[in-house]
């Protein structure tokens, strides 16, 4: 594997960009810059709204009705509404034949309503195909003795659910991303699988099964449907409402990261499972070298996020190595930067000042880059 000369480049680029910020910096032992701990109530408020979504998602999963379908006797039935096509089929005497089948066949009004050779402005949104059978039913009796019906909905669509994302397209029939039709109780998956599944194989960009995102009427949930394929958890596979958006997102092609720059032995992009915490991404990238300020290491976290107005976290890594204080190990998140200083920062807005370009740079910066790169981290040492 060899690097390009833009790669190269781009390496050059980025490590002259951090040690003009280091530069930039003030070199006083007097000036300190406050410690960063997450407070009690961010925590405490984060744990909840996570346990309110749990809780939620527990209840879509356990629904016995909706505006799509309710239950009778255990068997759930489709919820007649405006748009639906009924068919109605009913019997009448012949005298060749005994009786004769008969196929009425209507839209349902958007007021809720259909007419029937028997009666008009009839009530059946809101109704089953069985609640409405005895309605046509009970008006029938006044024209024939003993009147046979049926009623089927023959096109469906009063509801349906949207789907996004990674979604397989098929050669033939309907399949991909789009609207679908609700039949009555569909879950998650179910609506996966009937729009051709999802897109998994080499070179393409496969679906994140961990992470589906559910909006129903403006709030969103994140769903684990790898569970419920692969595990056998069907906790998170909830049964869809009508206008339900579920998004199925790519998995990312080099898996959440983190990046450690400055002055540690051997700097780069790092994946978040191996290095969780501020110590272990530290030490997996070396160790920091003789001429790090460990009292005054940066955290960048949420710079796309926030338009380029990212949080900055500082800690103090002597306090955990020779205090043993944990709350300065700060756990880390997906695209976080590591910045292990030469000297004291002083000023925190100069910095961003001084580290946006650099930042613009790396995280709009081509894939191509970050394969090289993490395929062979040691072929440069910047």
């Amino acid at each position: 594997m060899t690097f390009t000369k833009r790669d190269v480049l781009f390496l050059f680029i980025l490590n002259a960009a951090f040690f003009c910020i280091a530069s930039c910096t003030i070199e006083s032992p007097g000036v300190s810059v406050k410690t960063y701990r997450e407070p009690a109530a961010v925590i405490e408020a984060a744990d909840k709204q996570q346990q309110e979504m749990m809780q939620a998602i527990q209840r879509m999963n356990q629904v016995t009705e909706n505006t799509v379908f309710t239950e009778k006797k255990g068997v759930p039935e489709y919820i007649v509404g405006p748009g639906d096509v009924i068919s109605v089929i009913y019997w009448t005497p012949s005298r060749d034949e005994g009786f004769k089948q008969n196929t009425y066949t209507t839209t349902v009004r958007p007021d809720g309503k259909i007419s029937f050779i028997f009666g008009d402005d009839i009530v059946v949104g809101g109704h089953t195909c069985g609640e409405i059978d005895d309605r046509l039913t009970e008006l029938t009796r006044k024209y024939m003795r003993d009147p046979r019906i049926e009623v089927i909905v023959k096109e469906y669509k009063s509801k349906s659910a949207s789907l996004f994302g990674q979604i397989n397209i098929l050669q033939q029939g309907t399949s991909g991303p789009g609207k679908y039709p609700l039949y009555g109780k569909t879950r998650v998956l179910d609506l996966i699988v009937t729009a051709g599944g999802v897109i998994s194989g080499k070179d393409v960009g496969n679906a994140d099964l961990r992470q589906v995102e559910l909006v129903r009427q403006g709030k969103r949930y994140s769903l684990n449907l790898y569970n419920a394929m692969f595990r056998g958890d069907v906790s998170d596979n909830v049964v869809l409402e009508n206008g339900d958006i579920v998004t199925v997102p790519e998995l990312p092609t080099f898996a959440e990261r983190v990046y450690v720059f400055g002055q540690v032995v051997s700097q780069g992009i790092r994946k978040l499972r191996d290095s969780q915490d501020l110590l272990t991404a530290i030490a997996i990238s070396g160790g920091t070298t003789p001429v790090a300020v460990k009292t005054d290491i940066k955290i960048i976290r949420e710079y796309q996020e926030r338009n380029g107005k990212p949080l900055i976290l500082s800690a103090n890594l002597d306090q955990i190595l020779l205090q043993g204080d944990l709350t300065q190990n700060i756990r880390l998140k997906d695209g976080d930067l590591i910045y292990v200083p030469r000297s004291v920062i002083g000023d925190v807005n100069e910095f961003i000042e001084n580290i946006t370009p650099s930042l613009d740079f790396l995280y709009n910066r081509p894939s191509g880059f970050r394969t090289n790169y993490l395929r062979d981290q040691n072929a440069l040492r910047w």
